[in-house]
């Protein structure tokens, strides 16, 4: 049951200074609107439900104000155009990704070190001149504009791309033909929660009907549909696959085999709270799908590749820490499933193939692990990485005799390798030139105790020789959630922090996926409340051993990490100086009203249950906001163009902190411009840290040394 009072008390809204705040910040008063949900008999009142509305001229003319004062409070900062030049020539050198072959090509992504966004590349060889495919930062003024998908035909004669705008989940979809690196006449619309998947002349890939006009952005995706794109067609005369209209949130996704002799549909219900998937496949020349797996269950499964006529899967169905089964479409029962690489202690991470082999990542305490096994799961030999670290790449093509593959670790650069898969031999293959000393940092990995027990680990990055006596200022972030996981990656962006002598703490909670599946189920749904007290935890033994104290601790956290941080700020408030909400997931009673957010469910659970809404008010970072308490700094983040966590959360949150908060502690808002879930290019990441590490030391009374 629901009542709604309209906003006619808003129409003509003018901002105001509230008399009730401190001398220091006058905030804008925020206009209450009587608006009441009712939850299984309890009333819940969302007076500044409006705010919801973020398209309009009300909620326009509020952002104006809130960035005004925030932007003023910054820009007082003596030190924040430092933070922010040291950032720009820590960040400024050329990065890679790691190259994939099609024919006689290999194809990569460079950034010469400022620049917005990183450009496409191919060369000829190893040793060829690079040429430029595709440069995003051409595509708009202010270099916001993404390249998100690059897709070759087998032939490598086209190639998908995807763009979207202003950081939005909204996709467009280009084909380029490569022979003369031209763009063709299709353009296809409404793309999101979609890859592209070749099958001879065309393509598979996932859309939405078009939204309403002037809801683009806060449209609710329902009803996932699959295409199939002939090259020189229009999108009008796509080809319909799949569809299921029945079970509007579902996501409904096809892929391909290496082969392209058969598709695989694959259908989630994360919006019913199911976390895993069915799956389907069907022939080259086919109409219909043949189950695999017919109903979405709690257990995952994904299709590797086809040997022949059966198909590899992974899964972590009986298996936390998964295995891989091999699939015979003759003998479908589960039970006749043929276990190819068995379910080990630690979980497994990723499943690559190339050059006829499987390359299998596990995680050993945080750590990747990768091993090379033939065809029908025999070990051959670990592949032998350069330190404790992250690896990643390792995919390839059943005719490659070397793969790449990057590694990385909290002050080892992203390097690229070679690795040649007869010999079993790694050498590098490029190896960023940054300036910084890793032997002047050191890197240290901890495990603390958690309320109940369970031992959580965490990763300390700070300069060497650095004393325990508690005066260090240290920035905590953590995410712990769906199936996630932290690991150890460089970031130039950290350096200006550390220089400073700050610790950069980083803690793996349960709701991730460190320790496999058992991990994750322990901070999902009705047991979140463990991945706050992991947080809480991480916090207190960074005080008990004296690495910082109260006075010199923030903490941080990005979208499911804005929830968190929102959580645990306000269950202790007294253990954090400050505090950095980004994107955060914070109306926990609203949240699968908006956009994406239904998917979500699955990892939260639903107001729509009477025992998990109980779960979710007693921990929602807006419902959980009291007067009286004194709230660390907090400086809120979030953007005019994101579509996955919708603004509105975090504008609803900082109103409601600024009405109830009467100390003397900033309390603000930070509203990006075409920026989405994240900063849209390098320049506004950029910004955005540097207000960051600005606002942090400020609260923190320490005065930089540049």
């Amino acid at each position: 049951m629901k009542q709604l009072i309209t906003l006619t008390a808003l129409s003509t809204f003018m901002i105001t200074a509230s008399s009730q705040v401190n001398a220091q910040i006058q905030y804008p008063n925020t206009p209450k609107i009587e608006h009441i949900d009712e939850y299984h008999g309890v009333k819940v009142s969302d007076p500044y439900h409006w705010l919801e509305d973020d398209r309009s001229a009300e909620t326009a003319a509020w952002v104006k104000e809130e960035n005004k004062v925030t932007f003023d409070y910054l820009s007082k900062i003596p030190y924040r155009q430092q933070f922010k030049d040291r950032l720009e020539k820590v960040f400024n050198y050329p990065k890679y990704s790691a190259p994939s072959r099609k024919g006689e090509y290999f194809y990569f992504y460079k950034n010469d070190g400022l620049q917005n966004q990183a450009v496409l590349y191919r060369q000829k060889g190893l040793d060829g001149v690079p040429e430029e495919i595709i440069d995003p930062n051409k595509l708009s003024t202010d270099g916001t504009t993404r390249l998100t998908l690059f897709r070759l035909s087998k032939n490598g004669k086209y190639a998908i791309c995807g763009l979207s705008k202003a950081g939005s989940d909204w996709q467009e979809f280009q084909v380029m033909e490569m022979s003369g690196k031209k763009m063709l006449a299709d353009k296809l619309e409404w793309v999101k929660v979609s890859g592209a998947a070749w099958q001879g002349d065309g393509f598979y890939y996932s859309r939405y009907p078009q939204p309403e006009k002037g809801k683009e952005l806060s449209s609710k995706n329902e009803n996932h549909q699959v295409f199939f794109h002939k090259i020189g067609t229009t999108q009008a005369e796509d080809e319909l696959i799949f569809e299921d209209a029945a079970n509007p949130q579902r996501f409904n996704q096809v892929g391909t085999t290496e082969d392209e002799k058969y598709a695989i549909l694959v259908i989630s219900d994360r919006g019913k709270g199911k976390d895993g998937n069915a799956v389907f496949f069907k022939e080259k020349g086919q109409k219909s799908f043949t189950p695999i797996i017919s109903e979405v269950s709690n257990s995952r499964f994904r299709v590797i590749d086809n040997v022949g006529d059966k198909f590899l899967i992974e899964t972590n169905d009986k298996a936390p820490n998964s295995k891989v089964l091999l699939f015979d479409p003759k003998n479908p029962d589960l039970t006749n499933w043929k276990v190819v690489i068995p379910e080990k202690p630690e979980p497994l991470e990723n499943v690559g193939t190339a050059g006829g082999k499987l390359f299998i990542s596990y995680l050993k305490d945080v750590s990747t692990r990768v091993y090379l096994y033939d065809i029908n799961g025999k070990l051959e030999k670990e592949v032998k990485l350069p330190a404790i670290g992250t690896s990643t790449g390792f995919d390839g093509e059943k005719d490659d005799k070397f793969v790449f593959y990057s590694f990385t670790s909290f002050t080892f650069p992203p390097t690229i390798y070679r690795y040649e898969i007869a010999t079993g031999k790694s050498v590098v293959f490029r190896q960023p030139e940054v300036a910084f000393k890793p032997t002047d940092f050191e890197t240290k990995q901890v495990f603390y105790t958690s309320k109940d027990g369970t031992k959580v680990p965490m990763f300390l990055v700070y300069k060497k020789g650095i004393r325990l006596d508690g005066s260090n200022p240290t920035l905590l972030y953590g995410y712990g959630g769906f199936n996630i996981s932290l690991l150890p990656n460089f970031s130039a962006t950290l350096l200006p922090l550390i220089e400073q002598g700050a610790i950069f703490a980083q803690t793996n909670l349960r709701g991730g996926a460190e320790y496999g599946e058992k991990w994750h189920e322990q901070g999902m749904k009705l047991k979140k409340q463990n991945v706050f007290d992991d947080f809480i935890a991480a916090g207190e033994y960074l005080i008990a051993e004296k690495y910082t104290s109260k006075e010199r601790l923030a903490i941080r956290g990005g979208s499911n990490g804005g929830l968190l941080v929102g959580a645990v700020m306000n269950q202790r408030p007294d253990l954090f100086k400050v505090a950095i909400p980004q994107v955060g997931v914070m109306d926990m009673l609203r949240f699968h009203k908006f956009t994406i957010g239904w998917n979500w469910i699955a990892d939260y659970g639903s107001s729509d249950n009477a025992e998990e809404f109980k779960a979710l008010y007693a921990y929602s970072p807006l419902h959980n906001l009291k007067e009286g308490v004194n709230y660390p700094a907090t400086l809120i983040t979030t953007a005019d163009h994101d579509d996955r966590v919708v603004p509105a959360h975090s504008f609803k949150y900082a109103a409601t902190l600024q009405e109830k908060y009467k100390g003397k502690n900033p309390v603000l808002i930070r509203i990006d411009t075409n920026s989405g879930h994240g900063a849209s290019n390098t320049a506004k990441n950029i910004e955005l840290l540097a207000d960051i590490y600005s606002f942090m030391f400020y609260n923190m009374n320490i005065t930089p040394k540049f």
